[in-house]
Order: C-alpha cells, then structure tokens, then sequence
C-alpha cells in the first residue's frame, strides 16, 4: 500500500510539476523586478488606460493614430484592470508569468523532438536571461511565450493549438506572422498531407477581425511606429538594427559565463549539422531556428532603428543552439569514455554511452552551472531601474495636477510622462504623430523634429532635458518661459527637465 502510495505521489508531482515551475520562477521573477520600467510600454498603458475611462482605443483623446504595435497586450491590460489597477506592475506580473510559461512550452517542444537537453536549456536558461528580463512591463514576453506555443503544438501536430497561439503571437505584435508563415512552410514541404483547414479558419477568425478593425478605424493596419522607427533607423545619429546586433551583445561578452554559451551555441551549430542528418529530433530543431533568421533579416531589411527589445526573438534560438552544443558536448566526451572503455576493458558497452544515467546528469550540471551564473547578474541588473522612470513620473504627475486637460505637452519621449500627466502629448521620436515622423531622415536630428514641432504644432508646454537641445532652448525666448525646473540629481538622473509654458 505504501509503494502505491509513493508511486501516486511520483505520478501526481510528475503531472503538475509545471503548474508549480511557473508559479515559483514567476513569483521570484516579480519579486525580483517588480519596479522594473522603461519608456516604451508606457504607450501601450495608456491605450489601455483610455480603454479603460471610454475614451476609445487612442494615445491622444480624439486622435485615432495607432501608436501601440500590441493590441492584445493592451487589450488583456485593460480587461485585468478590474482586479488590479496599476498597470505598470500588473505589466510586470504578466511578463514574469509569460517568461515562465514560455519556459515550460519551450521545453516541451524539446520533449517533443527527444532532446532533452535543450529542454534544461529552456527551464534553466530561458526566462533568468538578462535581454529577456529587461523587457518585462512590455509585450516581448508575451509574445515569445506564443511563439514558442505555435511551436511546441506544431511538433505534437495539434495544429488547432498552432492555429490559436500564432494568432494570438501575430495579434501581440505584427511581426508574429514569420512563425505561422514558417510553420506553414515546412508543413507544406515536409508534412505534405491534406491542409488543415480547421487550423486555417481558427487563424483567420483571431487574426484578420483587428486587421479590419484597425484598417477601418485608424486608416491603415500598419502603426505609425513602423515609420518612426525606419526614419529614426536612417538618421545619421542612430545606429541600425543589424549592426545594433554587435552593440547589443559586447557587454554580455565581457562576461565568462556568456562566453561559454556563445562556445557552446556554435558547438551547436555544427552538431546540428553533422548529428541532423541521421537524428529527426535535432535535424527539426532547423525549422525552429528559421524564426529567428528569418526575424533578423526581416528587421535588417526594415531598416529600423536598434532597441534593446528588438533583440529578444533571437534568445529562443540561441539557447536551442546551447543546449545542442551541451548535447554535443557531453556526446563527445562519451563517445571518449566508451572507445577507452572498449579498449581496456572496464565495461561501458559501445554505442550506449548516452543511455547511460551520467550522460544527461554532466549535462543538466554543466547548464546548471550556467544558470548560477546568470542568475548572479540578476542581482546586478534588477539594480539598474530606469533613471528616467522617478522623474518622468513625478514630471507627469507635476502635469497632470497642475494643468488644464487639453493642453498639449511636447517632449521627446512620451511613454512615462504621457501615461501620468494624461494630457495630449507631441514626441519628438515620432512615435505619436505621423507628421513628426515625417520629419525625421538621414539629415535630421530629434533637435530638428523637436524644432519643427515647435514651430508647427505649437505645443502649450514643453518638457525638455536640460542642455540637449540648445538650438531648441534657443528658440523658446520668444513663445515660451520656465515655470518649473526637476533637478536630476535628486532622482538620480544625468540630466535636469526643464518645463516651459508656451503661448503662440
């Protein structure tokens, strides 16, 4: 009775095992980050926001531009906010949640394709990834959590499941439609049996709604930030996606631990290679890593300026690769031990040495040993809060007590501050109105744009780091004057804001 006993608790713990993994890595993920800001987001807050108060689903009250690239994020915000109101942390709570899930679906795809390996690289590695965490509060993990779904239910041939969560992928940020494109593709060259037509309706009925939606009610389907970021990509100032790709990592490179993995990530590659011909398992681990090739000329072409956040669909592939490389590895070392055991004798019989139980233990070690690694930088990283975010709020709320609500506030970037004053706001960086966007090309500065906005628009405040702009202070003698100053040093920011009020 007692072995029955065990063995039903054995069954159950193996059954809920990762309900219990996304509850405590979530939880710690939060815990860690749950003051975790950056500006961006901020946009998608408050569409949701106006969602929330009936003003409709717009950044400025009247003005249908479609500055958010997220719909389903800002849509899923808006529907929690009956049991938490403070978007900014409910942000948080649903990026830690989605980093976990994402983890869990990652390793069940490597279940699926009997690499187990890749599976500990996703559980241990994926959701304590530094570029990953720091893209909490946004749409990121969300969507990488869907993606990597489409994925896992594609190798189980649920396409059903596939259906629902490349939709959704493709409904959290346009750029979602690579994977069922991908997908699409390999079932077509490889699968080759009867379309599944079911999975084709249940993707059209999620996806195409919001399309019309979007054409209808806002005039095009595209968001305005594709333009602001492809000028902000051309201005001389900037740097562009793909070589963005080399600043982006050097920093990670600095450290050993990262190092190894890049060594073990190009291990992977040429096991991939050489094992693929022979395994099914690693030789479909190809079709995953389309997506983030595919991602990354998709940008590079695009011609967007670098974001961090960019960056975050490469991960998925890059960890794949580490823990192929681990596989390879560990493989290698086996395949040593048994020709030395073959050859004196000692009792490892030829071709089982990956059977054998050290075989996966070297390997979850050597991962493990990783994520101790990684999960020290955290410690380091969760340290680093925005700077911006303290003075940015306090500008926002400074405005929003302070001001009539129908003025407009010109500034450069409008995510916090936007989201707390809740005044009609006018970005230098474009991302509000197409017409500053049009501003901005290869000649042009965001003093430019600012200038121009100016001068155009005629903003009633004006909201500007002090000595960044001088050309743009320069002008503002003859509209504008200094109502309030927000020293940076007190929030620990490098630089002082300067409020103006203007009159045209």
């Amino acid at each position: 009775m007692t072995s029955n006993n065990n063995q039903s608790s054995t069954y159950q713990l193996a059954r809920f095992w990762p309900v219990l993994y996304i509850l405590i890595v979530a939880g710690l993920l939060y815990a860690w980050f749950f003051e975790w800001a950056y500006d961006d987001p901020f946009i998608t807050y408050r569409y949701a926001q106006n969602l929330i108060n009936g003003v409709g689903f717009v950044y400025n009250p009247g003005l249908r531009v479609q500055s958010t690239t997220t719909p389903l994020f800002a849509l899923l915000l808006a529907g929690f906010s009956i049991f938490w109101s403070d978007l900014p942390k409910l942000a948080n709570l649903l990026g830690a949640l989605s980093l976990a899930v994402g983890a869990v679906l990652f390793w069940d795809l490597a279940r699926t394709w009997k690499t187990p390996v890749v599976g500990y690289a996703a559980l241990f590695l994926y959701p304590f990834f530094p570029l990953l965490l720091t893209t909490m509060g946004s749409e990121t993990p969300l969507y990488l959590a869907l993606c990597l779904g489409s994925f896992a239910a594609y190798a189980r041939g649920s396409y059903t499941w596939t259906a629902i969560f490349s939709g959704l992928a493709v409904l959290t940020r346009p750029d979602g439609i690579l994977v069922p494109i991908i997908l699409a593709l390999d079932y077509l060259i490889r699968v080759r049996r009867p379309i599944p037509w079911k999975a084709v309706i249940i993707f059209t009925v999620i996806t195409i709604p919001w399309f019309i939606f979007a054409w209808i009610y806002f005039g095009t389907p595209l968001p305005v930030t594709l333009a602001a970021k492809q000028g902000q990509g051309s201005m001389a100032i900037s740097e562009k996606f793909a070589p963005g790709l080399l600043t982006t990592v050097k920093p990670y490179l600095r450290e050993s631990h990262y190092r190894i993995e890049t060594a073990l990530m190009l291990i992977g590659m040429g096991y991939l290679i050489w094992r693929g011909r022979f395994d099914t398992g690693i030789r479909r681990w190809g079709v995953f890593l389309a997506w983030p090739i595919v991602y990354f000329i998709t940008y590079a072409l695009l011609g967007v300026s670098r974001y961090f956040w960019y960056y975050a669909p490469l991960i998925p592939g890059f960890l794949a690769l580490v823990g192929l490389g681990t596989t390879g590895i560990v493989t290698l070392a086996f395949s040593i031990a048994g020709y030395l055991t073959r050859r004196f004798q000692t009792g490892i019989k030829p071709g089982r040495e990956t059977l054998n139980p050290l075989y996966t233990a070297f390997a979850v070690a050597l991962i493990a040993i990783l994520a101790v690694y990684q999960v020290g930088n955290l410690n380091r990283l969760r340290q680093q809060v925005n700077g911006r975010y303290p003075i940015y709020r306090h500008v926002g709320e400074w405005l929003r007590s302070n001001t009539p609500e129908d003025v407009s506030v010109g500034t450069l970037e409008v995510g916090i501050i936007g989201y707390y004053a809740q005044r009609p706001m006018l970005g230098f960086a474009g991302l509000i109105e197409p017409e500053i966007a049009g501003q901005l090309s290869k000649n042009t500065t965001y003093s430019d744009s600012a200038i121009w906005t100016l001068e155009n628009l005629h903003p009633n405040y004006l909201v500007i780091q002090e000595g960044v702009f001088p050309e743009l202070e320069s002008r503002t003698a003859d509209h504008c004057r200094i109502i309030e100053k927000f020293p940076g040093d007190r929030y620990h920011y490098q630089h002082n804001l300067i409020l103006y009020a203007c009159s045209f």
